[in-house]
């Protein structure tokens, strides 16, 4: 079902999020972020002009983390910032190496990459390069999760509506964890 229909209006704003997960020949996963903002009119900004659709903002950030969701490595880079000093916000990124993608990770990032230690638009990626790093790495983690007793309740359960504990899809696929009447 598609959204209502929109009130008159003229595009301001773009931004452009794409992500990307593979998994690489050593077993660990890449997940590759680039954001891309353009305007749909011409400005200034710091004496530079900026045409229609010309990147004001454009960054790419890559982690690469294990089958247990401990990033091993990260980078970014900013191709195109506001200011010419905008790169230097990139260079903290690999500050996240060590941290594990699970509940708390975006405060933990945030504690090393925050306020001026980094940029606020690659910062903004991390939420989306986590969950990508989640779906990725999925079918490895399900292997490995085959193994578990079976009275380990679901990795998801409770952390949506679909996963809710009283619902049909937790009494359907874990009985065993359904809370409902």
């Amino acid at each position: 079902m598609p959204l209502s229909e929109a009130a008159p209006r003229k595009p301001l704003h773009t931004r452009d999020i794409k992500l990307h997960g593979y998994q690489r020949e050593d077993g660990q996963f890449d997940i590759e972020a680039e954001l891309i903002d353009t305007k749909a009119y011409p400005f200034d900004i710091d004496g530079r002009p900026i045409p229609v659709g010309a990147p004001l903002h454009h960054m790419r950030a890559r982690i690469t983390c294990n089958e247990h969701l401990v990033i091993t490595s990260a980078e970014a880079v900013t191709e195109s910032g506001p200011f010419s000093i905008c790169g230097g916000g990139a260079e903290s990124f690999s500050r996240l190496a060590g941290l594990t993608i699970r509940p708390g990770f975006l405060r933990a990032a945030n504690e090393r990459l925050g306020g001026i230690k980094g940029c606020t638009h690659i910062r903004e990626l991390l939420q989306q390069m986590a969950t990508v790093a989640f779906q990725t790495s999925y079918p490895v983690r399900a292997k490995r999760d085959e193994k578990k007793p079976a009275s380990t309740p679901p990795r998801l359960l409770n952390t949506c509506h679909a996963y809710d504990s009283a619902g049909d899809v937790i009494k359907r696929r874990f009985p065993a964890f359904y809370t409902g009447e």
